[in-house]
């Protein structure tokens, strides 16, 4: 006789077991709006910082620039008032020594005309007074002349400093 196997407990199918879950357990859509909230939160959060950052190093880099081509345009006229002042130097300098050598000339033919060795004392005392007077002259104008160009060249570049610190301070 055929005997039909004996079904084992293992074999039978389980019965439906309930899990001791809590009551307030949150679906899947829940779980991942929980999850995805804070992240879009810190992402716009990033996001706003982010942008701001950029937005401020724009503004500092415009500020930067800004005052970089303001000291170029401060040194470019303290350049050309230097220039301007060494060639008024210059001339003056020129006509100095073009004076000195008309008086010396003048002197010679003086020289040569006098009468007596007494006349060429006399003349030659006369023409190095005149010379130190004309001299002392000339080297204040050109002293005066030297300090004004370099006030005028120094000045742009001193305004922009000034500027500079005043708008950093």
């Amino acid at each position: 006789m055929a005997t039909t196997p004996k079904k084992t407990a293992a074999a039978q199918p389980p019965a439906a077991v309930e899990p001791d879950l809590p009551d307030s357990v949150p679906s899947v859509e829940e779980a991942v709006e929980a999850v995805v909230e804070p992240a879009v939160e810190m992402q716009e959060s990033v996001r706003t910082a982010l942008e701001k950052g950029v937005s401020e190093s724009r503004a500092a880099f415009a500020r930067a620039k800004a005052s970089a081509d303001d000291a170029a345009n401060a040194f470019e006229q303290s350049f050309a008032a230097a220039k301007d002042g060494v060639i008024a130097f210059n001339a003056k300098a020129v006509e100095a020594m073009r004076a000195n050598a008309e008086a010396n000339l003048d002197f010679v033919k003086a020289s040569f005309a006098a009468k007596s060795l007494a006349e060429l004392v006399a003349l030659q005392n006369e023409f190095a007074r005149k010379r130190v007077d004309a001299v002392t002259g000339q080297f204040k104008d050109l002293g005066a002349l030297a300090q004004k160009t370099a006030v005028e060249a120094f000045a742009p570049v001193k305004e922009q400093v000034v500027k500079t610190f005043r708008m950093t301070g």
